[in-house]
């Protein structure tokens, strides 16, 4: 393994750029910088770079949007973006365009991230398993917080407890197998993408090192496809755990109506 790593010169740059910021605050933290070599990782440098063509990517994106006449690319966006928002109504409910801004904006991230890992010079952050890591706790944390902010605490922790409908004498019996479920659920999203994007990634460098070029291209093109797939189930998890966590029984039963969803959601198309 430690064969297969080299340096990459897009983390040498960002180093350059950044390191001295990041010693600082570091230094400021406590911590200690070292002396010599990179203090921003390999994985948090793609993720700045990624963030910085992402962010670019948007604005030129966003200066030439058109109404009367959409460009190609527009058309394309527009496709995905109601393709996201069809899966939220459906998955999350009525309410669930509102977790767009983070839902959208993690996985074109994941999805970027692991597709940086087919691009020479560059490496997918997603294989180190800090980065998934991060992404599961950030979902963790976003829908137990939406959760207690629709259901308020109370409610919100009695389905720990007790489902609806069930009695109460089982809350001794629900409440840890829901604790250890909710808790698994940070490592089911952590490491299932951590071991598909570690493992392609493992496997593409180890067959460029025996005969480069041509031997690798089919499992870079398997990767394109496992990328893209992983990146979905990603965000879908998300979704089913933020619908989980924002529905209540009232909010159930609306979603149980055919026309509920869409109804609720035509004001959101007009606007």
């Amino acid at each position: 393994m430690e064969k297969l790593h080299h340096e990459l010169w897009i983390v040498h740059a960002i180093n350059i750029i950044f390191g001295p910021i990041a010693a600082a605050i570091l230094r400021a933290l406590g911590r200690d910088v070292p002396a010599h070599g990179d203090v921003i990782p390999d994985y948090l440098a793609i993720i700045i770079f990624l963030t910085i063509l992402l962010t670019a990517f948007s604005l030129v994106v966003r200066s030439r949007l058109s109404v009367e006449n959409p460009g190609k690319l527009q058309i394309v966006l527009e496709d995905a973006l109601t393709g996201l928002l069809g899966m939220l109504d459906d998955i999350v409910g009525p309410k669930g365009r509102r977790y767009l801004p983070l839902v959208g904006t993690l996985g074109v991230l994941i999805w970027a991230c692991n597709l940086s890992g087919m691009v020479p010079g560059l490496m997918a952050p997603t294989s180190n398993y800090n980065v998934t890591l991060g992404c599961a706790i950030t979902v963790f944390v976003y829908y137990h917080y939406h959760g207690i902010k629709e259901q308020g605490i109370g409610a919100y922790l009695k389905h720990f407890a007790a489902p609806p409908g069930a009695p109460l004498w089982i809350a001794p019996i629900m409440l840890p197998i829901e604790l250890i479920s909710h808790v698994s659920r940070v490592l089911s999203l952590s490491l299932r993408l951590f071991g598909n994007i570690f493992g392609e990634e493992l496997v593409i460098l180890i067959l460029a090192s025996i005969i480069p070029f041509v031997v690798p291209l089919p499992m870079m093109l398997l990767g394109l496809l496992t990328s893209t797939l992983q990146a979905l189930i990603f965000v879908m998890l998300t979704m089913i755990y933020l619908g989980g966590a924002v529905q209540s029984e009232d909010h159930g039963d609306e979603h149980g109506h055919g026309h509920a969803p869409g109804v609720a959601a035509q004001p959101a198309v007009q606007l």
